[in-house]
C-alpha cells in the first residue's frame, strides 16, 4: 500500500470545498459544545449591542441635539456607555473561553495524530520523512489552534456584524443601502476565486517547511558521518537548497495571504464614497436627515471595516484549512495490516511456514517470488545470501512487520494475521543490526514492552538475569541496571546497544528469535558469551539467523540461500559457501 503523504491523494483532498473541511474540523469540537454555546451567546450580545449604537446616535442627533434636549442627550449617552461596557465584558468572556478551547483542541488534535501514527505500519514510516511528520504534529496543529483560539469567533462576530449592518442599512433606506452594499458583490466574487489559490500556496509552504525540518533532522542525526568525511560543505549545500525553497514558498504564501487586504480596503472606500455622495444628495432633496446619515455612515463602517479585518482572518482561515488538509491525510490513513477475523488451522505441525509467498515494496520490483519453506520448533535456521538479496525482507515477513503481497505466512498452524500484536510480539523476537534505544536507564530499555516484568525490582531482575545467563552482560555497563541511556543510545558504544537489544529480546523467551546481523558489532569474546546464552533458551525456541559472516551459521540445523527473489535450501555450510561464491563470481 502506498502511504506516501505527498501523493495525489492529498491533492484530491484539497479539492474538497472549504465548507466540507470546516464541518469535519468543527466535528472534532463536539466535547466543547457547552463552552462554544456560551462563547457564541457572548459574541451575539457583543454584536447586537454594538449594532444598536449607531441607530441610537442617529436618533439622538435628530431629536435631542436639534431640539436642545440635554436631558435626553445625557440619558442616551448613559445608555450607550452601559451598552458598550456590557459589550466589553461579553467580548472578554468570549475571548477567554475560546482561548481555552483552542488549547484543548490543540492538545486533543496532537494526541489524535500521534495515536494514529502508533496505529500505522512500518511501511508508513519508511515512505515518509520523520521531519515532515514532526512538522505536521507541531506546526500544522499550531496553525489550527491559532485560528480557533484567536480568529474563529472574531470571524463569526464580524459576519454577524456585517449581516446586522446590512439589515439596518436596507431598513433605513433601501436604495441607498443597496447602492452602499454593491461593492460587496465584487468582494464576494474576488474571495471565491482567489481563496483556492491562497490555500494552495499555504499548503506548498507547509510542505517545504516539513522538508526543511526533515533535512535538518537527517543532517544532525548523521553529523558524525559528515564530520568524519569532512563534508560540512555538503551539509551546507543541502540545507541552503531546502532553505532557499522554503524562503521562496514563504514569500509566495506571504503575498497570497496579503492579497485580500488592499482589494477589500479599496472596495470599502468605494462603498463609503457612494454613501457620502448619495446621502448628501438625498438630504438636499429633503428625503434624508443628518442623524440618519450619521447612522448610515456608522453602519457602512460597521459593514466594511470588518471586511478589512476579514481579509487577514480569511488568510488565516485558508492557512488553517491547508494545515487541516495535511493533518486529515494522516487521520484518514488506514492500517492495511489488520487482524484477520477468521482463525482456521492449517495442515502441518511447523512452528512457522511460508506458503507461496511473494512480496514487493510500493512502486518497487518484486523482492520475493513464490517462496515456500517451514521452520520447526527448537531448530536453528540460517539465511545467507548477497546484500539486497531479500534476507531482511524475509525476516520482516516472519515478524509481520510487513504482510506478503501474495501467499500466506502461518504461525503455529494459523494465519499470522489472525494473532493480535501483543501475542505475536511476545512469540516472535527480533534483534536488529542497528537497535533503537530510548532515553532512560539500562533497566527500562531491556524491559521495554515486556509486561511480565513490568513492576519488577532491581533485585528480582538481577536474579532473572542471572538465571538467563545475562548477568555478565550487565557488568559491561558502569552503573549496572541504572546506567543512563540517552535517545537512541548516544553515549554508549554500538556493541553495548547490541547487548541491550539482545537482553531485551531474550528476556521475553520468544518462540522464534530472529537475529538480523545481531553480532555484527560485537567482539569475538562477547559473541561466544551470547552463543552460550542462546543455548540457555528453552529447547523449543527457534532461532532464525540472518548473517553475512559464515562462522555465525556453522552450527545451524538448516541453511537457506536467499537471492533474486528466491529462498532455496542450501544444505551444508560448504554448499552455502559454494552458492555465495558462485553468486559473487557471476556478478
Amino acid at each position: 500500500m502506498n502511504y506516501n503523504l505527498n501523493i495525489p491523494a492529498e491533492k484530491k483532498q484539497e479539492k474538497k470545498s472549504s465548507w466540507s473541511a470546516v464541518k469535519t474540523l468543527v466535528g472534532n469540537m463536539v466535547e466543547e459544545k457547552r463552552i462554544l454555546i456560551i462563547a457564541f451567546i457572548a459574541m451575539i450580545i457583543t454584536a447586537v449591542l454594538n449594532l444598536l449604537g449607531p441607530i441610537i446616535i442617529g436618533r439622538t442627533v435628530d431629536i435631542d441635539v436639534q431640539k436642545g434636549d440635554y436631558h435626553g442627550l445625557l440619558v442616551n449617552s448613559a445608555i450607550l456607555f452601559s451598552m458598550y461596557l456590557i459589550a466589553m465584558f461579553a467580548g472578554y468572556i468570549q475571548t477567554k473561553l475560546m482561548g481555552s478551547v483552542g488549547q484543548r483542541m490543540l492538545f486533543t488534535l496532537r494526541n489524535s495524530v500521534f495515536d494514529k501514527l502508533q496505529e500505522l505500519p512500518v511501511d508508513f514510516f519508511n515512505q515518509n520523512k520523520a521531519g515532515d511528520l514532526i512538522s505536521r504534529i507541531n506546526n500544522d496543529t499550531e496553525k489550527i489552534n491559532q485560528f480557533f483560539s484567536q480568529s474563529l469567533m472574531q470571524f463569526i462576530r464580524f459576519i454577524l456584524i456585517m449581516i446586522g449592518s446590512g439589515i439596518f442599512l436596507l431598513s433605513i433606506n433601501f436604495w441607498l443601502g443597496l447602492a452602499a452594499l454593491s461593492p460587496a458583490i465584487f468582494i464576494f466574487l474576488f474571495t471565491r476565486f482567489v481563496s483556492p489559490w491562497v490555500k494552495s500556496k499555504n499548503s506548498i509552504n507547509m510542505k517545504s517547511t516539513g522538508s526543511l525540518s526533515s533535512e535538518v533532522q537527517e543532517s544532525l542525526n548523521n553529523f558524525n558521518v559528515i564530520v568524519a568525511f569532512n563534508r560540512r560543505d555538503y551539509f551546507r549545500k543541502r540545507f541552503e537548497t531546502v532553505n532557499q525553497e522554503n524562503y521562496r514558498t514563504s514569500i509566495l504564501a506571504g503575498v497570497a495571504n496579503n492579497v485580500f487586504m488592499p482589494v477589500y480596503t479599496f472596495l470599502s472606500n468605494i462603498g463609503q464614497m457612494i454613501v457620502l455622495f448619495f446621502g448628501i444628495y438625498l438630504i438636499s432633496k429633503g428625503q434624508f436627515s443628518i442623524g440618519l446619515l450619521i447612522s448610515f455612515l456608522a453602519y457602512i463602517s460597521s459593514f466594511y471595516n470588518p471586511l478589512r479585518q476579514l481579509a487577514s482572518l480569511w488568510s488565516s482561515f485558508q492557512t488553517a484549512l491547508a494545515a487541516w488538509d495535511r493533518i486529515l491525510v494522516i487521520l484518514n490513513m488506514e492500517n492495511n495490516m489488520k487482524i484477520a477475523v477468521e482463525k482456521t488451522p492449517a495442515e502441518g505441525d511447523a512452528l512457522l511456514e511460508f506458503k507461496k509467498v511473494s512480496f514487493s515494496y510500493p512502486n518497487g520490483k518484486e523482492v520475493l517470488h513464490n517462496i515456500s519453506f517451514r521452520l520447526e520448533a527448537g531448530k536453528t535456521y540460517a539465511f545467507v545470501g548477497p546484500t539486497g538479496g531479500g534476507k531482511t525482507t524475509t525476516a520482516n515477513l516472519i515478524a509481520r512487520l510487513y504482510d506478503p503481497t501474495k501467499g500466506t505466512v502461518l504461525y503455529k498452524g494459523f494465519d499470522i494475521r489472525s494473532f493480535d500484536d501483543r501475542v505475536r510480539t511476545k512469540g516472535i523476537g527480533f534483534i536488529l543490526q542497528d537497535p533503537f534505544l530510548f532515553t532512560g536507564s539500562v533497566k527500562e530499555n531491556i524491559l521495554y514492552g515486556n509486561e511480565e516484568y513490568k513492576d519488577i525490582s532491581n533485585e528480582e531482575l538481577e536474579k532473572v538475569l542471572n538465571k538467563s545467563g545475562l548477568n555478565s552482560l550487565i557488568k559491561r555497563f558502569d552503573k549496572g541496571l541504572e546506567t543512563p541511556v540517552q535517545l537512541n543510545g548516544d553515549g554508549i558504544s554500538l556493541g553495548q546497544k547490541q547487548l541491550l537489544a539482545f537482553m531485551r529480546a531474550v528476556l521475553r523467551n520468544p518462540d522464534i528469535l530472529i537475529l538480523d546481523e545481531a553480532t555484527a558489532n560485537i567482539d569475538t569474546v562477547t559473541e561466544k558469551q551470547l552463543d552460550h546464552i542462546l543455548k540457555k533458551l528453552p529447547s523449543s525456541t527457534t532461532l532464525v539467523i540472518i548473517a553475512h559472516r559464515l562462522n555465525t551459521i556453522e552450527n545451524a540445523d538448516e541453511i537457506y540461500f536467499v537471492n533474486t527473489g528466491k529462498v532455496q535450501r542450501a544444505g551444508s555450510l560448504k554448499d552455502a559457501m559454494d552458492l555465495l561464491l558462485g553468486e559473487k563470481n557471476n556478478s
